[in-house]
């Protein structure tokens, strides 16, 4: 029986393709991942009708000639960790240990899919403010004030609660 990969998910998603990597951020988690070349290879090909053999051969040809089955499931079960491909009940993906193939792999280690993940803060998260200190405590330093009277350092400077004043030792009288 053939093994078929799965549909790779295309929506909600905006893809860039660079040179070796491709960025895909998802709109429905706000998470960026960011796809190795044998990853982004492997997710490019997740179309519902490539096979994993057929997938294997062509990483043979882009990166390494020792790439068999077990690295293409490998990068297919990270691939459905991150919700990059079609949730689909009747997809079988073998288990695969990254250790063992790290192992197998240990020459050719870049062959390995890697699949870097962030989590991007929402619209409204980047755009909040941090709370003004003033709030808290408005007779602190850099708060405004109108006289002495309004800092805690009594030093209204220009508007704004500067720090204290030293006293001048070589000064005996105020004015």
């Amino acid at each position: 029986m053939k093994k078929i990969l799965p549909r790779a998910r295309k929506h909600d998603l905006l893809v860039k393709e660079l040179r070796d990597e491709t960025l895909v951020y998802d709109l429905e988690t706000n998470d960026a991942h960011c796809l190795n070349r044998t990853a982004a290879l492997v997710w490019a090909r997740c179309d519902g009708k490539t096979t994993a053999a057929r997938m294997a051969s062509l990483l043979q040809k882009e990166l390494d000639p020792t790439v068999d089955e077990d690295l293409v499931w490998l990068a297919i079960a990270q691939l459905q960790r991150f919700r990059l491909i079609e949730k689909d009940e009747s997809s079988f993906v073998p288990r695969v240990s990254r250790r063992d193939l790290v192992l197998k792999y240990a020459p050719a280690a870049l062959a390995l899919p890697v699949i870097l993940s962030i989590r991007a803060p929402t619209a409204a998260q980047a755009a909040t403010t941090p709370p003004d200190p003033c709030i808290a405590n408005p007779r602190a330093d850099g708060c405004p004030c109108q006289s002495d009277a309004d800092c805690d350092s009594a030093n209204c400077n220009g508007g704004t609660c500067g720090p204290a004043l030293k006293p001048n030792p070589s000064s005996t009288s105020h004015p």
